[in-house]
């Protein structure tokens, strides 16, 4: 795409250590991972002048069995804006 090369892949992996979030750690699992991701690399003059990575992150986190916790998120919102 002239100065723009754009490749879609996935990361595969096994979820073999702990994986440290805001909240605390999770324990690896063992679970396979297949993660959507997409570069992008911006050339000129012949040079990479950027490189942008994307990583399907929900994706992941299901696949890590991250849940996404609504309630508590609807909670702290409006305690922020009270």
């Amino acid at each position: 795409m002239g100065n723009i090369v754009a490749v879609e892949l996935t990361i595969q992996g096994t979820f073999t250590g702990p994986f440290e979030t805001p909240a605390g750690v999770i324990q690896p699992t063992g679970a396979k991972l297949d993660v959507p991701t997409a570069d992008f690399w911006f050339i000129e003059d012949g040079r990479i002048k950027e490189f942008n990575c994307y990583v399907g992150a929900s994706v992941m986190l299901a696949q890590l069995g991250v849940q996404p916790d609504f309630a508590s998120a609807v909670t702290a919102s409006t305690v922020e804006a009270g």
